[in-house]
């Protein structure tokens, strides 16, 4: 098996959660999924995310899937 390409796609969903003054158990709870999956994601350590919960990220967040997620070459 080849090893893991390194990505460059980069997460800011801590200024998204500063901008709107809420918790990652808050939106954690709002989504429903567990802490420690949206930690993985805010931690840029997830290898996939399902639309499903980046839709629920985004309406909870009031943002679009560009706003939460970018690409550093």
């Amino acid at each position: 098996m080849p090893p893991e390409e390194e990505h460059h796609v980069v997460v800011h969903l801590d200024k998204l959660l500063a901008d709107r003054g809420m918790t990652l158990t808050e939106l954690a709870d709002r989504v429903g999924v567990t802490i420690v999956n949206l930690s993985i994601l805010k931690n840029g350590r997830a290898r996939a995310i399902r639309f499903s919960t980046l839709s629920a990220i985004c309406r909870e967040l009031g943002c679009q899937p560009g706003d939460l997620l970018g690409y550093d070459s």
